[in-house]
């Protein structure tokens, strides 16, 4: 009997920090929301950090996923301070889902293109198209930052052997 379990997928960011969750059922992928978390650019960093958590718990209640799937950060040497304020945004993320007690899965950004296009190249148009098609959804999701939160959670689905609620320690999957 397979088990279903619900992924939430996240790619943090500071303007727009994108989720989906996704409920599995054997290799059954259905997507129950895709959205964004607006956050005004304008906002002393501290307090957009506190939306990010405040509005994270709020999805987090509301879904309540037995896994997060979290992209990793990438940082290139030309930027290092950008990869610095995305690492904060991340760990509130990483905090609150803790706190949640609900286990977390990351996955880099090639290893997510790689899972769904077989190419860890791939464009961003590419991965928007392959979740369009396998999840037959009428449109290409939109913005980039929600097909990278609904890509985040397909990858780890592919890949999920064993998932533990950490309150219990009951097996999910």
């Amino acid at each position: 009997m397979e088990v279903q379990v619900r992924i939430l997928g996240i790619d943090p960011g500071l303007r727009l920090c994108g989720y989906a969750c996704l409920e599995v059922d054997g290799n059954t992928e259905n997507l129950i929301e895709a959205g964004v978390i607006r956050i005004r650019a304008d906002l002393p960093l501290e307090t957009r950090l506190n939306q990010i958590a405040e509005d994270i718990q709020t999805i987090l209640e509301r879904f309540k996923p037995q896994i997060v799937a979290v992209e990793e950060l990438y940082s290139h040497y030309a930027h290092p301070r950008t990869a610095i304020l995305m690492g904060h945004a991340r760990g509130v993320i990483l905090q609150k889902t803790a706190a949640a007690g609900v286990q977390v899965k990351s996955f880099s950004a090639t290893r997510i293109k790689k899972s769904l296009t077989g190419n860890g190249r791939a464009s961003k148009e590419q991965v928007q198209r392959t979740i369009q098609t396998l999840l037959a959804l009428p449109q290409v999701p939109e913005p980039p930052d929600v097909a990278d939160a609904i890509a985040a959670a397909l990858c780890c689905a592919t890949t999920m052997t064993h998932i533990v609620d950490t309150h219990t320690g009951q097996s999910a999957y």
